[in-house]
């Protein structure tokens, strides 16, 4: 059956079709009229055979994605509520964010012990996590701290160098998968695809050497995914790739990371905010389609607004839609043998791999993070694309393009949605998490 259509074809090799299209081009250059380079640098060809997959084994998850709700710990007895609440809807994940210790006996009370926690703490406190750890021994459970990304974020260290790795050593030591590496830092910072992937594995590598091999399986990744659907697909695959690279150069064993992933901030909008519906469920797409163990979708409102039961539902039902209606519940595999997506894949791979031994050849990631120069790099990138941006070569729809006059959103602002400036001194350069249509918004504010 597998032949029955196809028997009586000849195969068309690549130089055939080359040939064939350098002819109906009528003396008009290939290279130049269908090939498309990316800021990455990445090659976009019109065509692509069998001879461009890529063969590498990528270690998947073994199940399907999870759907997962953020939950902010500020009042215990509301955040207990809602996270059962959102488990009772089809949730199967809740993450907890929180700025300040909390109850965690409390919180946890009644909530279903085959739900999945995370628990996003921005401070450090190794006697609470440990606590914590314990309170949620029955849950498999994941803790979102990055003392290196908030280095980046912040441009500070929670204490100092010495308190804040050696607190993260006897973290370490007492608590499981206490270690997470935020790639979204650098996405919402404006940072290209390969150098995401790049600052990713560095900053994995640099753990490694605070901390030891044994660290490896405890640290876990979060990533953010932008509108480029096919691409962003193609860098959590691509992040797999430089993850089995990496640990087989240690010679431990392959594993498959967690990788918890979240639609990009960086391209929502005020105005026009319904769009935001529209780029978080194709982003989510990509999420699942690129393989993460965890998606956590954020809510059309989430930059404006104060967290609300129609927003988080709304969010949420995107994802049910998806996994029940979109029978994406098992597609953690589904861009396997997609000739396009595999050679992007290899791409972003290689080209992110530059950057990394780049990274390693000056001194490795803490070294080049405290001497400003991966903040340069990443300045760089956004502001080509903020040019891009204010050019319409990159679109937000509502925004730079066909915008509604009539939007009036001046009242409608429960929360500051633009990068507040801290005057406060820092040991290095932060990493601002700028959206692109911040000063288009502002602009438009002012006129209202």
């Amino acid at each position: 059956m597998s032949t029955f259509l196809f028997k009586d074809f000849e195969t068309v090799s690549p130089a055939a079709w080359k040939q064939k299209i350098q002819m109906d081009l009528k003396g008009a250059d290939y290279n130049e009229t269908l090939l498309w380079k990316t800021d990455e640098g990445i090659v976009v060809r019109p065509f692509y055979t069998e001879e461009d997959r890529n063969y590498a084994d990528i270690s998947l998850p073994k199940k399907g994605f999870n759907i997962c709700q953020t939950v902010f710990v500020d009042d215990v007895s509301i955040a207990n509520k809602l996270a059962i609440d959102a488990l009772e809807r089809g949730a199967t994940t809740i993450q907890f964010t929180a700025e300040k210790e909390f109850d965690s006996e409390a919180l946890l009370n009644g909530i279903d012990a085959e739900a999945t926690l995370y628990f996003n703490i921005d401070f450090l406190d190794v006697n609470f996590i440990a606590e914590l750890d314990k309170n949620a021994h029955q849950f498999e459970r994941y803790f979102q701290f990055d003392v290196l990304g908030n280095l980046a974020k912040t441009g500070n260290w929670y204490e100092d160098f010495k308190a804040d790795i050696g607190s993260t050593k006897s973290m370490i030591a007492n608590v499981q998968n206490c270690i997470s590496v935020d790639a979204s830092i650098y996405q919402n910072g404006g940072a290209n695809m390969t150098q995401q992937l790049a600052y990713a594995l560095a900053q994995t590598n640099e753990y490694i050497v605070l901390f030891g091999t044994e660290v490896i399986k405890q640290i876990h990744y979060k990533f953010a995914v932008g509108s480029n659907y096919f691409f962003e697909i193609a860098k959590l695959r691509a992040f797999r790739i430089l993850h089995a690279s990496l640990i087989k150069e240690y010679s431990i064993e392959d594993f498959t990371p967690n990788i918890f992933t979240q639609p990009s901030l960086r391209n929502k909008t005020i105005y026009d905010y319904n769009v935001n519906m529209l780029r978080t469920t194709s982003e989510c797409m990509s999420a699942v389609l690129g393989g993460s163990n965890t998606v956590s979708n954020v809510s059309y409102d989430t930059i404006y607004h104060k967290s609300n039961e129609f927003g988080e539902r709304i969010s949420r039902n995107q994802l049910l839609i998806l996994q029940k209606e979109a029978y994406l519940k098992e597609a953690q595999s589904f861009a396997n043998g997609s000739y396009y997506i595999e050679n992007i894949t290899k791409q972003l791979a290689e080209k992110a791999l530059i950057i990394f031994k780049q990274i390693e050849k000056g001194g490795g990631f803490l070294k080049q993070l405290r001497a400003g120069n991966i903040q340069k790099k990443i300045k760089e990138n956004a502001q080509k694309e903020q040019e891009q941006f204010n050019q319409e070569k990159i679109v937000l729809l509502g925004s730079n393009k066909l915008p509604n006059e009539k939007d009036r959103m001046k009242e409608n602002l429960e929360l500051y949605p633009f990068l507040k400036k801290k005057i406060s001194q820092t040991l290095s350069s932060p990493i601002p998490q700028l959206r692109l249509s911040e000063s288009y918004e502002k602009q438009r504010l002012e006129m209202e």
